[in-house]
């Protein structure tokens, strides 16, 4: 085989962190030669291209957690960029809406927690809510001035244009079938050439665990991919609200819940929900991968959180096949809302971390080798956090 071409990283995958960490890492270094590697034909294809578009301040996070400061310092960082680049960025608020009483206890908890996180809730009563936002139905409301929304995909060419244009390199189908470390170096053997360097960032998304153990590390933990479905509503409905609007959380779960969200170019989207993916990348319910499913059936944490979680899980799947069910979700808070107000649009899936006893992993996490560091979880807010997580993930790779 003839000897591949030396460069001082491999970065795997193009979307927003790994892009970042690209970025970044030649604001460092400015003379690294660094090679990003992406198994699409372009870049932002999934998680990335595939959301809300929100722009979170850190409300739902422990705080100290790695999730709070970083979804903090990501808030500044991405508006900073945004207005440098001239990309689409607005800052409209955000309101989580208790539309019952047995849930403001815990809204109170998260007024708390934004508070701890340095943020500064408004608490709104009925009557504020129906005054400021007349097309909403709550029994109070947390208010959120420091959420924003944008436009992540476009965000994350932004980063690699500029990390191209200070010497990066983008290969694009560019699948990794196989990663070997070396006292002397670090191969990435790909669909496009095999390539040498002497550090590796796999920030692989829906993949993260399946490259470690490529790689031959202990990875314990497992990507199970949940779909979060969202729906378009009708333009008659575009000016009834103007906030990010967001149900309280369950806080054993790590979803938020199916919201409302105005989006940079003016529509208004409904969701995600959070139903079991069949395939790593199963944007629809026909997507079925046998390798995702043997590779569920044969991981107990699979199994803890299915008995854990089964009638949410099949709540789930009744609010996926049930567009009757899933209005009735957005009445909640929503009441106006009928079911020609409703139309597909395209969904994502969340790469999410489960432990072997079944836990749904909250922070983030990362799995480091002699030569690499592997991003194992980083869901919401990992776009919105992801120039603090880049400066982490550069400083852990140099560090080594």
């Amino acid at each position: 085989m003839a000897e591949t071409k030396p460069y001082d990283v491999i970065i795997v995958g193009a979307g927003i962190v790994g892009a970042a960490a690209a970025w970044q890492l030649l604001q460092v270094q400015p003379d690294s030669r660094v090679l990003i590697l992406e198994k699409e034909s372009t870049v932002a294809c999934h998680q990335t291209g595939r959301n809300s578009g929100v722009l979170h301040a850190g409300v739902y996070y422990p705080a100290g957690s790695l999730k709070a400061r970083m979804c903090r310092e990501g808030m500044h960082d991405t508006e900073q960029f945004c207005e440098r680049k001239q990309l689409p960025f607005r800052r409209c608020g955000k309101w989580i809406v208790a539309t019952e009483d047995s849930q403001l206890s815990r809204l109170s908890q998260l007024q708390k927690r934004a508070m701890a996180n340095g943020l500064q809730p408004q608490w709104l009563s009925r009557e504020a809510i129906a005054e400021q936002q007349p097309a909403l139905r709550g029994e109070a409301a947390l208010s959120v001035a420091e959420s924003a929304i944008v436009d992540y995909a476009a965000i994350c060419r932004a980063l690699l244009d500029e990390a191209q244009a200070a010497g990066a390199e983008l290969i694009t189908d560019a699948q990794v079938l196989g990663i070997t470390e070396s006292q002397r170096d670090i191969r990435v053997f790909s669909r496009a050439g095999d390539f040498a360097a002497g550090k590796l960032l796999c920030c692989a998304g829906l993949m993260a665990d399946r490259l470690a153990r490529l790689q031959g590390l202990d990875c314990a933990l497992r990507i199970v991919p949940f779909r979060g479905e969202f729906y378009r509503l009708a333009p008659r409905c575009e000016h009834w609200v103007s906030k990010l609007i967001y149900p309280v959380p369950d806080p054993a779960l790590p979803f938020l819940g199916v919201h409302v969200t105005p989006t940079v170019d003016g529509r208004l989207l409904a969701g995600p929900n959070a139903v079991l993916a069949l395939s790593r990348e199963g944007y629809r319910w026909s997507d079925i991968d046998a390798k995702t499913l043997t590779e569920l059936a044969g991981f107990r944490g699979f199994w803890a959180l299915a008995r854990r979680h089964y009638r949410t899980g099949l709540a789930e799947i009744h609010n996926s096949l049930s567009r009757q069910r899933y209005l009735q979700l957005l009445q909640a808070y929503c009441p106006g809302l009928n079911l020609d107000d409703l139309s597909p649009a395209p969904a994502g899936v969340r790469a999410q971390a489960v432990t072997p006893r079944g836990e749904l992993l909250h922070d983030f996490a990362f799995i480091d080798s002699r030569r690499s560091v592997h991003v194992i979880n980083a869901p919401s807010p990992a776009a919105s956090s992801a120039f603090p997580i880049a400066r982490h993930l550069v400083a852990r790779l140099l560090q080594q």
